[in-house]
């Protein structure tokens, strides 16, 4: 994939400091809507540490924003043509799992992410991060267990599925190759 941008997490935390500040929250209510510490948050707010990707989607459902939609915003209003070497990329620091927003636009009910999950890891999102949204993930290449609200489905290269209502999915890739998938979500 695409090298990292570096300067994306400064971008973030003024993101989240602003989105916080709009709302008129002090910390101590995000962290309570969110279910994050408020240590976190401000260690995030101040770009000392760079989140995972679990706490994202945590903050962003307290904003009652997507992932995407966070992420969209932090990096600033979308063109209709976004050029490969133009798509931001974010790798969660827990797990090597790395997101690129292929695109995403505020006046567009689209979104397409690509990730890449390294072989042996999971990431497991929380049923908040699928509310008000419709996916589809597809693979491309290597092996994903998918597991949602318990009921486990085995994908391989070319396989896709459609989500159901919103519930906890884990993404995992137990296998020792990576595994590239592609998200397209869509606001309800």
């Amino acid at each position: 994939m695409d090298t990292i941008v570096d300067d994306f997490s400064p971008r973030l935390a003024q993101r989240l400091r602003l989105e916080r500040d709009s709302r008129g929250w002090s910390l101590a209510q995000l962290a309570e809507q969110s279910g994050v510490s408020k240590a976190t948050i401000s260690k995030i707010e101040r770009a000392e540490v760079s989140p995972t990707a679990v706490i994202l989607v945590r903050l962003a459902a307290a904003f009652n924003l997507t992932l995407a939609g966070l992420m969209l915003r932090a990096e600033g209003q979308g063109e209709r043509l976004v050029r490969a070497d133009e798509q931001p990329v974010w790798r969660d620091p827990e797990t090597g799992y790395l997101r690129k927003q292929v695109f995403s636009r505020p006046d567009h009910p689209v979104e397409i992410v690509r990730v890449e999950l390294p072989a042996g890891e999971r990431v497991t999102l929380p049923a908040s991060s699928y509310a008000h949204i419709r996916q589809v993930v597809w693979v491309q290449r290597g092996n994903l267990t998918l597991t949602e609200a318990g009921e486990p489905f085995a994908l391989g290269a070319g396989d896709c599925l459609g989500f159901g209502s919103p519930s906890e999915v884990t993404f995992a890739n137990e296998t020792t190759a990576p595994c590239i998938y592609v998200v397209a979500l869509a606001r309800s």
